[in-house]
């Protein structure tokens, strides 16, 4: 018995196979990042870090999976790969987990407890506790969360170099992000300004253009009297914040009314009619009111119309408990600290006795904006905010982003649309400040005069060196603690930076922009960005922003869009989607090679269907790899090392031929990002190998032949390579039963051709699969003896054919084989042999 015999289990498999490795993997450093490589030869991925807050789900290993793919086939080409892992733990979904597990909300107005400890899972109503007991809280529960993510990573066979991770709530990301906003601030890309908001009641905080989105919801219109005039709208809650009312500057109806006044109904405040090519003069009555602020459209009649503003929405989305000064308050007091559907409801009742509601409110479904994660239409209120300018009000440096993302390489080509669309229709700069805890804080202070008002115009900056800072808990250079909140002093920026304008950072945080210059060097710009088409609006493009703005490129070299998985009524799969919602479970009953299989299936851009069929042919595969490397590797080690030299055979020369055909094409599809194809070629070969191939010369090898050991084996060590970006941990089994080292690091296998012709093996197959067929369709055993074979094909076909006759012979078990031409152009390229057996 050989070495390598004795290292073969009796029985191989897949049970154990994937903590085994990753344990190996981990103590072995495999997938460590060699920095001493040149920046040429490294390959430098910008690995989204997940959210943490809760239990990852099927779609996340889905498209994880394909990042590992790439960066296990860039390794085996030789390149030094840098795939670090970082974790999302700030923001709302980290906030909203903490609340829900401890049953406690944030109130800065409480003092700081230190023994304060919560019931995990509490029920009822939420305790408030101190800002800084909160934020403790948080950190706890998303280091318990982190863990059980790496570990589940790990179990998944991400080849990440676990050297290399961050949070983006930790040191070195809170020092990026504001180390980077002071430097946007300081060339006057960053400011502050006041100025209507896109407000989440429900969150208590400011958002962002790109976070919005837009759900259908039941609504009504409401015809109201303003004086002569009748004027549609579906918000007559707003009334006392009517500023104007806008026809189009085409509308005849209304030409000699332009310029003039009316009163609003219920309040009697006169306003002015107005021309703006917004008002469409096809709805309604082509008369709009402008209140402020109703919608984004309202915003934008403010602003160019140059008109007052009569707020009357707070920020907790109830009206305010006095009017605006022009607003008489004795009428405006029943509305007085109401919720907006509260005030709708008592508006739409005072308008019908009153009799300016013309009929009755017609019902209608529209589309409203909402917060992305939040549960209540957004409002409009005005607010102190931080911005960074996108180009959404500057049209020049529009054009350098839109640039930027024909520059940038697209996989799929079409999401480059996307990014395009997205940054067109940019209406304003980016808002970046939250009115949030667990988060960046701003840093920076400002000054308060001896009269108490303070200096928001003169900003009070730390020094770079002294990164990060935390302004709640940390004193300006000159100041002491003492003077927070005092005339003559100081005030901490109150808010937080939203949680792009850290994630838009990943390759500055990852690759240790001004910590790290040496392996900034060698990693920057990245080479591959992958991520989901429905951020490319805000994490792709956000990124773009801050390279732009930092270094005057792009991040990243390749964007690489994944789609969403689908469940059988072709709906995307989240966190509520039953047995898919914990991945733990199908690596259980699949294996991991199983589950990653079925992941290699969605091509870039694509959507792909949860399947759990798919995995059991993945199972199937990777169990037949294990059973078909024992039966090769039983042979023994072949007598000559060299293939060319012991290769002899035409149908092993064969074989060889068409899997060099199969490595390149492979590569190919590896190169341009379709891990897909690349699959589908190796797996197609494969069945065929052992389908085909081995049945054909398993009797010369039982045999001792040299040529067929040698092909058998050559074979192997190809597939085992080219299946180990897919099915990294029975690869790598099989890999340890007689190769030294891990497969992971070995070579990506060349295009080096015996000389042979790929189609002895596709006729000879052939005409074993007939001669099967034949036993089959009589019921016999596959062992049965065949007394005689014809086999009529032209005679090119059978010159191939005859060139491994002995092999047919023996896997068919024919005694005698008759080879008859074809008639004269009866040929039915490529293939027209046909065979008939005596049984």
């Amino acid at each position: 018995m050989t070495d390598t015999q004795r290292l073969i289990p009796a029985r191989p498999t897949l049970e154990g196979l994937a903590e085994k490795w990753a344990h190996r993997w981990q103590e072995e450093e495999t997938y460590a990042f060699d920095r001493s490589t040149e920046r040429a030869g490294v390959y430098s991925i910008d690995t989204p870090p997940p959210t943490v807050s809760g239990s990852l789900h099927v779609g996340s290993v889905f498209s994880y999976t394909h990042t590992d793919l790439i960066a296990r086939y860039q390794r085996m080409r030789g390149r030094s790969v840098f795939y670090p892992m970082g974790w999302d733990d700030n923001g709302l979904p980290t906030e909203r987990r903490v609340q829900n597990y401890f049953g406690v909300r944030c109130d800065p107005a409480q003092p700081y407890d230190p023994s304060f400890e919560p019931t995990p899972g509490a029920k009822g109503e939420q305790v408030a506790v101190s800002r800084r007991n909160f934020i403790e809280l948080c950190e706890r529960l998303t280091a318990e969360d982190e863990r059980a993510f790496e570990e589940l990573w790990r179990l998944l066979g991400l080849s990440v170099d676990w050297n290399h991770q961050y949070t983006t709530i930790g040191s070195v990301a809170r020092a990026t992000a504001q180390r980077a906003f002071l430097r946007n601030l300081a060339r006057g890309e960053a400011y502050l300004a006041e100025a209507p908001t896109l407000w989440d009641t429900t969150f208590g905080t400011a958002v962002a253009q790109a976070e919005l989105e837009d759900r259908e919801r039941p609504g009504a219109m409401h015809r109201l009297r303003f004086g002569a005039y009748t004027v549609d709208t579906t918000r007559p809650e707003l009334l006392p914040a009517c500023v104007a009312v806008v026809c189009h500057p085409s509308d005849k109806r209304y030409a000699d009314a332009v310029g003039t006044t009316v009163r609003t109904p219920l309040f009697g405040v006169p306003v002015p009619i107005l021309a703006h090519h917004l008002a469409d003069p096809e709805k309604g009555t082509g008369l709009v009111m402008v209140c402020t602020f109703g919608d984004l459209t309202d915003v934008t009649w403010w602003r160019e119309l140059a008109l007052p503003a009569r707020v009357v929405l707070g920020r907790d989305g109830r009206f305010l408990p006095s009017p605006p000064s022009d607003v008489d308050a004795s009428r405006y007091a029943p509305y007085a600290g109401l919720t907006v559907p509260q005030a709708r409801r008592a508006t739409v009742a005072a308008l019908r006795a009153s009799g300016d509601l013309v009929g009755e409110p017609e019902p209608l479904r529209h589309k409203v904006k909402f917060y992305e994660k939040g549960e209540l239409p957004l409002e409009i209120v005005t607010s102190r905010q931080w911005y960074i300018r996108n180009g959404g009000r500057d049209p020049a440096l529009r054009a350098t982003f839109q640039a930027y993302g024909n520059e940038l390489s697209w996989l799929p080509e079409h999401m480059r649309h996307r990014y395009e669309h997205w940054v067109g229709g940019l209406t304003g700069d980016w808002l970046i400040s939250r009115q949030r805890y667990f988060g960046v804080p701003f840093p920076l202070w400002y000054p308060i005069a001896d009269d108490g008002t303070v200096r928001y115009d003169a900003p009070l900056l730390p020094e770079e060196s002294a990164l990060p800072v935390d302004p709640a808990s940390d004193a300006p250079a000159g100041f002491t603690e003492a003077q927070r909140g005092r005339p003559g002093g100081f005030v901490a920026d109150p808010d937080v930076m939203d949680t792009w304008a850290t994630s838009s950072l990943t390759p500055q945080i990852a690759g240790g922009w001004e910590r790290d210059p040496d392996l900034f060097g060698r990693v920057f710009p990245f080479d591959h960005r992958p991520q989901g088409h429905e951020i490319i609006r805000t994490w792709l493009f956000a990124t773009v922003v801050r390279a732009h703005f930092e270094h005057g490129a792009l991040p990243w070299r390749h964007a690489v869009i994944n789609g969403w998985i689908l469940d059988e009524d072709h709906k995307k799969i989240s966190k509520t989607y039953g047995s898919a919602e914990t991945p733990t479970d199908l690596l259980a009953q699949y294996g991991v090679d199983a589950v990653r299989y079925w992941a290699a299936q969605g091509r870039p851009g694509a959507d792909l269907t949860y399947d759990e069929g798919q995995m059991r042919v993945g199972r199937r595969l990777a169990t037949k790899l294990l059973n078909a490397s024992k039966f090769v590797l039983g042979f023994g080690a072949p007598a000559s090392d060299s293939v060319a030299a012991a290769v002899s055979e035409p149908l092993d020369r064969s074989m060889l031929t068409e899997l060099s055909t199969v490595v390149s094409m492979a590569t190919a599809a590896f190169d341009r990002y379709d891990h897909t194809s690349a699959l589908e070629v190796t797996e197609r070969f494969f069945w065929s190998f052992c389908d085909d191939y081995i049945e054909l010369v398993k009797e010369r090898a039982y045999n001792g032949d040299n040529s067929a050991r040698t092909a058998l084996r050559t074979g192997l060590d190809t597939l085992l390579r080219l299946f180990a970006p897919v099915l990294p941990f029975v690869t790598e089994e099989v890999w340890s039963w007689w190769r030294d080292g891990s497969v992971h690091r070995a070579a990506w296998p060349t295009t080096t051709s015996p000389g042979g012709d790929p189609a002895v093996l596709r006729l000879t197959a052939a005409a074993l699969g007939q001669i099967r067929k034949a036993k089959s369709d009589r019921k016999l055993s596959m062992k049965a003896e065949v007394p005689r074979a014809e086999i009529r094909a032209t005679a090119a076909e059978l010159a191939l054919v005859e060139s491994a006759l002995p092999d047919l012979k023996a896997a068919g078990r024919v005694a005698e084989v008759i080879l008859i031409p074809a008639e004269h152009g009866s040929s039915v390229p490529p293939i027209s042999l046909m065979v008939s057996c005596a049984l």
